[in-house]
């Protein structure tokens, strides 16, 4: 039990780690240009320098909404990964980790919610680009949604051992 909850902390952890890479980092698209090769992320276009990254006014909410479910989400995370900490040494054995598999799966759920908005609105869509696909902080966000509710899962789980 002690090394299967040890392996649980320790993807919890990593799944902070790449929710915050998968937000900071502008690697959401990228794409070839006469310039060279351009990405964009959630903040900042960069190419040789980064710079305020523009869109349409059609698209500014939807953008908006992608930032904000992805730092709810780290929020989220960082309040379940200290929940599994208090829990663990304060609460009894049957009722241990519901509340942190409970806040694990809201985080799921922002994660969700913002990586399909975002793949709904901006996927493909670099004005100016050829050749655009998905970059690294995307890809790191869909895993981040897969650990996030394997996580939420089995805190849920084991809450009754």
């Amino acid at each position: 039990m002690l090394v299967l909850l040890a392996g649980i902390f320790v993807v919890h952890i990593a799944t902070v780690i790449m929710l915050f890479v998968s937000t900071i980092a502008n690697v959401w698209m990228v794409g070839s240009s006469n310039v060279g090769m351009a990405s964009s992320g959630l903040w900042l276009l960069c190419n040789k320098t980064c710079e305020q990254l523009s869109v349409n006014r059609h698209d500014d909410a939807s953008l908006k909404a992608v930032q904000a479910f992805m730092i709810l989400s780290i929020i989220f995370s960082v309040i379940a990964l200290v929940m599994f900490i208090v829990q663990l040494f304060t609460l009894e054995k049957g009722k241990r980790f519901y509340i942190t598999g409970a806040i694990m799966l809201v985080c799921w759920m922002c994660i969700l919610i913002g990586v399909s908005i975002y793949t709904a609105r901006f996927t493909g869509r670099m004005p100016g680009f050829t050749n655009s696909h998905h970059g690294y902080c995307f890809i790191l966000a869909w895993i981040c949604f897969c650990f996030s509710f394997i996580i939420g899962i089995l805190y849920l789980v084991l809450r009754k051992k």
